[in-house]
């Protein structure tokens, strides 16, 4: 009987417990299809915020259209009264016409006639004939990111002498979330950090907010503590009637509040942060979640100023006079071939500097100097930080990616494992065609998991170019990469590859200037070093990484040797922009090559891969 009643005992408890995790396993399944219905929601919302842009972008385009048809109609009226106007100057001064008012005028008078026929012979001027010409358009504001936001100063002085420099152009877009609006209230530099991640609207006063945000309700506010403009006072201390109307402005429109405490004592600023939905800070010490500064790539990047860069080492109080605004320090950023940075200088300010490709420290060095832009990307773009406030505020982040899709050609079978020791060491990489004999098939997918792989075998009658084709159609990602067997690839070489699409507009990325190995000659050479962050007619075809679409656009020519010449060609025909990025992480491999010999700089006679390879 006590063991019936033990078993029974445990068969409840059994039960008990079973029921317990039914229930909690119901609960589990409500907050997923919860979350599921969320997602569904934001994406619907995201799809709808879309289709809403191309229609409002569809309507901009055909009022544009209407208007430029208006000016053209105009401008041809005042062409067509001009020439009527010519016509009848002309008449009035053709020597008949005066003859004719000459006999007219004096036919009662002999002396006055005389004198008008004798005025009337002599010859005039006739009047320039009119030519056709444009209506000149209103100057309207150009909203896009960085239109308004220029570098000015073109002197700087070092050492009482002045040196004139060429402004570095700050770039008016792309932006990288077009679909998402915010109202920023910021100081220049972070409003910087921040006006290419949405599209962002600044400007407005505690008195005009309601008209001028009514114009494009955004849908998130972020205050950064301010130290300068209309709205300083209103957020230090006690918080002003003008943040507090902004807030309930926004709270009455389902709008996101978002304080990002940036400076300045976080009590300062703490009354007016509690109003807020979210708060952010840079500052570990403040206890709220952090949102520090980081990289922006559209204006800290390596594009170099027109000129070069200027060949001394400066102090960073040399390099940043205290006028500068920061457009300006954009252009100082880029400017010498090294900044000596005393101890104390702000993570931040050594990031902006090393994104900017310029040496940090006594003397330059460009390796260690790519290393440097290399680290500060790896901390973090702004793009990765806006990313994290969306997530944590509940507002979708969706935008491009950069994945990539490498096409690997291996037609000799015995260059395998070099061609996949390759890719493997690559980031970024989410798929792989690979060509070659069916027998490497197998060792192909195994090294190369758990990445995507296609395999197709290769057809030695077909062209390298008609291979490529086929490769292409099969990649999803939204870059292609194409990798040659026999050369030698960093483990960063991808990674700094695409990191050119954050700041360059081309469509198409690879080097022009890049290191060479010729094993006959064992000889280092260097190829066009004054390449390096430009745009350029061509790059070399193995290292070429593009946009998909653009390059689907273009396609392969149905040759073996020479294909990348003539895309390159197509390309200038096309007006597509291909840019060279930096000279490391790659090395073309050839037992010889007469034409490099010709068209490179000997850097030694050894390996080239400690060159190279950073």
């Amino acid at each position: 009987m006590t063991t019936e009643l033990e078993s029974t005992r445990r068969a409840l408890r059994d039960a008990i417990a079973e029921a317990e995790r039914a229930a909690e396993l119901a609960r589990l399944l409500d907050a997923a299809q919860a979350k599921l219905a969320e997602a569904e929601r934001a994406t619907e919302e995201l799809r709808s915020m879309n289709e809403r842009l191309a229609e409002a972008e569809g309507e901009l385009e055909t009022e544009r259209t209407a208007a430029e048809r208006l000016r053209k109609e105009l401008a041809e009226q005042r062409y067509q009264a001009e020439v009527a106007q010519w016509k009848l100057s002309s008449l009035k001064v053709a020597r008949w016409n005066r003859i004719g008012d000459a006999i007219k005028t004096g036919k009662s008078n002999p002396v006055r006639l005389a004198k008008g026929l004798k005025g009337a012979a002599k010859p005039v001027k006739r009047p320039v004939a009119p030519k056709r010409k444009p209506v000149a358009v209103t100057a309207q504001k150009d909203d896009r990111p960085g239109a308004a936001f220029q570098a000015t100063s073109t002197t700087r002085t070092i050492e009482g002498r002045s040196v004139r420099l060429k402004p570095f152009r700050i770039p008016t877009g792309p932006n990288t979330r077009p679909h998402l609006t915010a109202a920023v209230i910021a100081d220049p530099h972070a409003e910087a950090l921040l006006r290419y991640e949405w599209r962002q609207t600044t400007g407005f006063t505690p008195r005009d907010f309601a008209r001028v945000l009514a114009a494009e309700v955004p849908h998130l506010l972020v205050v950064e503590s301010v130290t300068q403009g209309p709205w300083a006072e209103e957020i230090t201390g006690e918080p002003g009637e003008g943040v507090r109307e902004l807030l309930s402005w926004c709270a009455a429109r389902g709008i996101r509040t978002v304080f990002w405490h940036t400076g300045g004592a976080v009590a300062d600023y703490a009354a007016t942060a509690e109003l807020f939905e979210h708060r952010f800070t840079t500052d570990l010490a403040a206890g709220w979640p952090r949102l520090p500064f980081a990289v922006q790539p559209r204006v800290h990047n390596p594009l170099p100023l027109s000129g070069g860069r200027y060949d001394r080492v400066l102090t960073l109080e040399q390099l940043l006079p205290a006028h500068l605004g920061y457009p300006d320090v954009l252009t100082s950023y880029r400017w010498p071939v090294a900044v000596d940075c005393p101890p104390g200088t702000p993570h931040w300010r050594l990031a902006e500097l090393a994104a900017c490709g310029t040496s940090i420290g006594p003397e330059a060095d460009s390796r260690r100097a790519h290393a440097a832009l290399r680290r500060a990307y790896a901390a973090g773009t702004m793009t990765e930080r806006v990313d994290e406030l969306l997530e944590t505020i509940g507002l979708p982040s969706a935008r491009p990616t950069l994945n990539i899709s490498v096409i690997l050609p291996v037609p000799d079978s015995s260059r395998l494992e070099h061609a996949l020791a390759q890719v493997v060491k690559q980031s970024g990489v989410t798929q792989v065609i690979v060509f070659g004999h069916h027998s490497i098939e197998e060792r192909a997918r195994e090294v190369l998991a758990p990445r995507e792989v296609v395999f197709r075998e290769q057809d030695p009658s077909v062209s390298t170019g008609a291979m490529l084709n086929r490769g292409l159609d099969l990649c999803e990602a939204d870059l292609v990469a194409i990798m040659d067997p026999r050369d030698v690839y960093g483990s960063h070489y991808l990674a700094d590859l695409r990191r050119a699409f954050l700041f360059s507009t081309a469509d198409i990325v690879g080097k022009a200037s890049y290191y060479a190995h010729l094993r006959g000659a064992h000889a280092t050479l260097l190829k066009q070093p004054e390449s390096e962050y430009t745009y350029t007619p061509e790059v070399n075809g193995a290292t070429l990484l593009a946009r998909r679409n653009a390059l689907r656009a273009i396609g392969f020519a149905d040759l073996t040797e020479g294909w990348d010449e003539v895309l390159m060609r197509q390309c200038r025909t096309d007006g597509i922009k291909v840019f060279s990025a930096d000279r490391f992480g790659y090395v073309r491999v050839r037992d010889e090559d007469r034409w490099l010999l010709g068209a490179a700089h000997l850097v030694e006679y050894g390996s080239a891969e400690p060159h190279a390879l950073i």
